[in-house]
Formats: C-alpha cells, structure tokens, sequence
C-alpha cells in the first residue's frame, strides 16, 4: 500500500516539501523590515506569473474571496453586468455579482463546450449600459478553457472591463494579462501556485483602478484603496497570512526554476497523456478539442458503472484521488486534475489504478493499454 495518497483533483493540488518547510518558518513582524522584503519579492515573482507591470493585490482567502473582492470594487448596484458562464464557476461569479446588487444578464453556454466571442459580442451591442463582463478562463467543473485572449479583444472593441477568474489556470496555461488588456485578472494559491488553501491575488489594469475610484458597493476588509494604501509601505491593512507568504516566495523560485513556458508545456504535455491513455481505455472525454482544459481532464462514466464506487475504489484500494462532476454533473463525469506539482509518474500511476479499478468493476478492457498510450506520448516529447 502506498504511503501517502496521490491527489489528482483539480484543487487544491499537491505541495512540495520545499514549500511545505518554507511554510514552517518561524513568525515575523508583519510591520517590520522582513516582512517588507518578503512582500516585495513576492510582489515581482507574481508578476512575473500574472505577465503585467500592474502591483499584485494578496488576501488571505480561497478564489472565492478574490471574485467577491473584485465584484464590490469595481461595480456599483445596479450596474449592467454581462455574465459569461460555462460552468458552476461561471454560474457563482454571477451569483456573486448579483447577490450585491448588480443587475446581471446571464449568458449561458452549454457545459463541456467554450464560450463563443460573436454571441458575446452581439450580447454587448444590443445592450450598450452594461458595464463588465465577468468571463472565467478555465472552467474546471467541466474541463474546459476559454478563449479569454479572443474574447477579451471583442469585449475591449465594445469598451468595456473584462474581469476574468483565472483561479485555475494561471500559472498552468498562459494568460498574458498586459498584452490581452485583461482588466482584472484573478487568481488562487491552491492551483498552479502549489501552496494550501488560503491566498488569493488579483491583477488590475489602469482602467481598472478607474472603475474602484467611482465604485459604491460596500466592502471593508476587501477594500482595495486600502490595500494599495499599504502597499506603498510594503504592508497589508490587516494582519497577514504569513506561513502562507513564507510558502508563495518558495513557490514562485520553484515556478521560476523551471520557466513559465516550460511549466506550460509540461501541462500541456500531461493533459495529452492523460487524454490519450484514457480515451486508450474506450472511455469518452466530455470536453474534447482544442477547448480541452489543461489542467484538469473530464471524462464520462463508463457504461454500467457507477462514478461513486469507481472514485472509492481508487481511493480506498490504490491511494488515487480523483474528482467527481459538480451539481448536474455530479454521476456522469469524473474528474482528473493534472495541475501543479504533478509529473508523468503520477499519469501512469492514475491510469493504472483506473483500469484495474475499472477491471474489478466488470469494465471489458485490456489491461496495460492506457499506461501505454500515456508511455507513448512521454516517448514522442523525449525524443522530440
């Protein structure tokens, strides 16, 4: 029996023991000169992961916080909202927005499918007093990313401000922020960054800040004047989670020692092997094409088999975890999350324990055929 559980979920992800001992530093004063060098350190590796000249706003809180955060920065009730969703994360980005009162008009895609930038577009002409589009880049309850730098030129070409949640791919897949004029970028620890639960961050553009000056909806702790205020002083308004910043310095060297584009690549690489050994299987994915997701594959359930007992199989018999769909989805997909601190060896280790799992569960398949498909996609980049 393995020693510890292989977690393959689309977050949070898998740590590493350098971060891990990073986080076990002893406390600081967070208005002290440490603290300072520390905040700003962090400050231009998140830059760099964002790609923007744009300071980096950190709060101690799960993605969710930060998608509230922006929401009652940047709008004001009643303001026009144009709410871009494919899946549950679209639908609480709206909910989110309209729980404070903006006046949201949804714009549904059918889940397992992209957004489409002409609806968009034809959405905004006809209705010239909305005020943002809140648009999520990579929709993990389905396994599928937008195509936010399309999308972001036509929602610049009817000006105005595109808020994009990209919790789940920033980091993984790129995302240039300056370059495809993204006003609001956000993003979470618990992802590409390789940290536990607990931070969020968030990118704003000139036109961005422009939004906050005349802003009206109430917020406190999630004020971003305030925060930029002790920003110039390389603090936070409020006490600091610091385990989790002594982790985010760590995270972001590691991120560097391997490069940005070739953390991209290695993601892409491990999305194909995954997709490659499963569909190897006879499964079918439920996100196909070049929407696929790259940090988590979805995959639809078997004929015959039910998604509850296969997910316990894996985890109680072979240390495997892997996700269930969400909300509709819940018995007809399951969900592998190949995000973060993730290599081959965990792929072949998945697909292992899927077909013997699949096996006991009475699935016709031929033992070895998704390792080896997975094996032959690692081969083809080795000797490439």
């Amino acid at each position: 029996m393995l020693e510890k559980e292989i977690l393959l979920i689309p977050g949070p992800t898998p740590v590493p023991p350098r971060i891990l001992r990073a986080m076990s530093k002893p406390q600081i004063n967070h208005r002290g000169p440490e603290f300072a060098q520390l905040w700003e350190e962090t400050q231009a590796g998140l830059k760099s992961i964002f790609q923007t000249k744009s300071d980096i706003m950190v709060f101690p809180s799960s993605g969710t916080g930060a998608l509230e955060a922006s929401i009652v920065n940047l709008l004001s009730p009643g303001d026009k909202v144009l709410a871009v969703s494919i899946g549950v994360f679209g639908d609480r980005f709206a909910k989110i927005a309209q729980i404070f009162g903006a006046k949201v008009q949804k714009l549904d895609f059918p889940w397992g499918e992209a957004a489409d930038g002409e609806i968009i577009k034809d959405a905004l002409k006809k209705d010239a007093k909305i005020k943002a589009v809140l648009l999520t880049h990579n929709e993990t309850s389905t396994g599928v990313t937008n195509d936010v730098k399309a999308i972001s030129e036509v929602i610049r070409e009817q000006d105005k401000l595109v808020l994009v949640d990209a919790i789940s791919s920033l980091g993984a897949i790129d995302l240039k922020t300056d370059l495809w004029g993204i006003d609001v970028v956000i993003a979470g620890s618990q992802k590409a960054f390789m940290l536990p639960p607990g931070l969020s961050f968030v990118s704003l553009s000139k036109k961005g800040w422009l939004a906050v000056e005349k802003a009206k909806m109430p917020k406190f702790y999630w004020d971003f004047v305030s925060l930029k205020s002790s920003m110039k002083k390389s603090q936070t308004p409020y006490t600091p989670a610091l385990p989790q910043l002594f982790g985010l310095r760590e995270s972001l060297q590691i991120l560097k020692e391997e490069g940005l584009k070739n953390n991209f690549k290695r993601h892409k690489i491990l999305a194909s092997a995954t997709r490659q050994g499963v569909k190897a299987l006879g499964l079918e994915l439920f996100a196909q094409g070049r929407f696929a997701s790259q940090t988590v594959t979805s995959v639809k359930a078997p004929p015959g088999i039910e998604i509850k007992s296969l997910r316990k199989i894996m985890r109680e018999k072979y240390q495997v975890v892997v996700a269930g769909g969400q909300q509709r989805l819940s018995d007809k997909i399951f969900r592998i999350g190949h995000l973060g601190w993730v290599d081959k060896l965990d792929i072949i280790s998945l697909l292992s324990s899927l077909e013997m799992t699949l096996s006991e569960l009475g699935y016709s398949l031929k033992l070895g055929e998704g390792v080896k498909a997975a094996e032959e996609v690692f081969l083809k980049v080795r000797d490439a």
